[in-house]
C-alpha cells in the first residue's frame, strides 16, 4: 500500500460525463449541446474576442500613444538609503548596491538626491541626478557615472 492508494477512495471519485447514451441519462440526443448553432457543431472553438463578424471591440477603439522600445528603466536608489546601509564606507561599488538588496539586480541603477550624506564616499552607479551628485560632492565624495 502506498500513500496515493489511501485517498480519494474509488467510490468517492466523480465519474466522467458519458454523452449520447440515451434520453434517460439526461445527456442523450444532442449530448448537452442544444439545437443547431455554431457551438453545437463538431470542432467548434470560437476565438476570444470574436463577435460573430461584427468589428471587434479591440479594433473599434482608437489607438493612442507610443511605447518607446529603446526606453531604459532605472532602479532608483536614494542617498538616504545608501547612508543607512553603508554608513562610514569609503567606496560603494555597483555589486555592493545590488547585493545589499536596495535596488533591482536586473536594471541599471540611478542614484537620487533624497536624504542627507555627511561622510566622504566614492559611489559607482549608472546614473546620478543633479542633486545627488551635488550632495555627494559637498560631502567630499565622488560620484562615478558609468554612462556618459
Amino acid at each position: 500500500m502506498n500513500v496515493h492508494d489511501l485517498y480519494p477512495f474509488p467510490e468517492e471519485e466523480k465519474s466522467r460525463r458519458r454523452l449520447g447514451r440515451g434520453n434517460g441519462s439526461g445527456l442523450g440526443k444532442t449530448s448537452g449541446k442544444g439545437h443547431k448553432g455554431q457551438r453545437s457543431r463538431a470542432g467548434a472553438s470560437i476565438p476570444a474576442g470574436f463577435e460573430g463578424g461584427q468589428m471587434p471591440l479591440q479594433r473599434r477603439l482608437p489607438k493612442r500613444g507610443f511605447k518607446n522600445p529603446f526606453r531604459v528603466e532605472y532602479s532608483p536608489v536614494n542617498i538616504g538609503q545608501i547612508v543607512q546601509k553603508f554608513s562610514g564606507a569609503e567606496e560603494i561599488t555597483l555589486e555592493e548596491l545590488y547585493s545589499s538588496g536596495i535596488c533591482a539586480k536586473d536594471k541599471p541603477v540611478k542614484v537620487l538626491g533624497s536624504g542627507e550624506i555627511d561622510f566622504s564616499v566614492k559611489i559607482t552607479a549608472h546614473k546620478f541626478s543633479k542633486t545627488a551628485a551635488e550632495k555627494i560632492a559637498q560631502a567630499g565624495g565622488t560620484a562615478l557615472s558609468l554612462e556618459g
